[in-house]
């Protein structure tokens, strides 16, 4: 994914490639929200959140090893990195303890309000302007994703609400990650060391939760057991390394608009994989994403 010489060429917006890299990602995504689901029926969540984080952080560490990519030199990256990790980590905690209470496409929905925070953060925190335009594009995608849920796909019991609200305060914390990686030195850091902060200080600081958790197996098969490990080798492992690669090359609310799909495509997938409850609301919601989208990423132009 990168070398100690690796040297960056950042651009002012999303082009093609970096659009159909997060199309690709935003669609692995959403088949994690079922993984999520998945792994939930065998394991403790809190022992999900640990399991995939220590896997992936040895094959990160691994790969680093292989690549001779430096991740203990001093570039006072650390007070940063240390920082992002307890946001991942408490991001991750809240969102596998919110699917035990709601719904594949209702969590998504939530976690994926993430692009509306990062607009806001980038535009007071990093000088992104948040023109009128780009929040109308915003709310076309955010409206298309609440179409998703606007009809039969409601709650899916009396305590949905706790996951839902468990999901929306994970979307903020993925939202804070973003900005803390935009606004500190870990912008020039690799996408290894990067996710190596976060994956290290998750486990460290999800481990001595797992007492606390209640019972940590529940009814284990083999579809629990292959959830967690595309979690751990595939989403974590190699999407959140490109995620963090596009991060340091593109505006962050550019990327941040297209994981909109992604609630999108939990809600297919849930619905293909799950039996969840598909309605003809998902083709006008998903008009409506790619419309914000587009909205989203015009090139601004500057007065001349």
């Amino acid at each position: 994914m990168s070398s100690p010489g690796d040297v960056l060429d950042r651009r002012d917006s999303v082009d093609a490639f970096a659009a159909a890299v997060m199309v690709a990602l935003a669609f692995s995504w959403g088949l994690n929200s079922v993984a999520f689901k998945i792994s939930n029926g065998g394991f403790n969540p809190i022992l999900v959140s640990l399991m995939r984080s220590a896997i992936a952080a040895v094959l990160i560490y691994g790969w680093c090893l292989a690549r001779s990519i430096p991740v203990f030199n001093r570039d006072g990256t650390l007070w940063p990195g240390l920082v992002c990790g307890f946001l991942f980590g408490a991001e991750f905690i809240l969102v596998f303890i919110a699917f035990d209470y709601t719904s594949v496409g209702r969590a998504s929905l939530m976690l994926n309000a993430m692009p509306f925070w990062v607009l806001l953060g980038a535009h007071f925190m990093l000088g992104e302007r948040l023109t009128m335009v780009r929040a109308f594009g915003v709310l076309l995608a955010f409206g298309g994703v609440f179409l998703v849920f606007s009809d039969r796909l409601g709650s899916p019991g009396p305590d949905a609400w706790i996951g839902d609200l468990l999901a929306a305060t994970g979307g903020i914390l993925w939202a804070a990650t973003s900005l803390v990686i935009k606004a500190t030195k870990l912008n020039s850091a690799s996408p290894e060391k990067l996710l190596l902060y976060q994956l290290a200080v998750s486990a460290a600081m999800t481990a001595p939760l797992l007492p606390f958790a209640g019972p940590l197996l529940r009814a284990v098969d083999v579809a629990s057991i292959a959830s967690v490990a595309f979690q751990a080798i595939y989403v974590v492992a190699f999407t959140y390394l490109v995620w963090f690669w596009l991060m340091r090359r593109y505006p962050a609310s550019g990327l941040a608009s297209f994981t909109f799909l992604t609630p999108a495509f939990s809600v297919l997938l849930g619905s293909l994989l799950l039996g969840e409850m598909l309605t003809m609301n998902v083709g006008l919601a998903l008009a409506l994403i790619a419309a914000g989208l587009i909205v989203v990423n015009r090139p601004v132009r500057m007065p001349s």
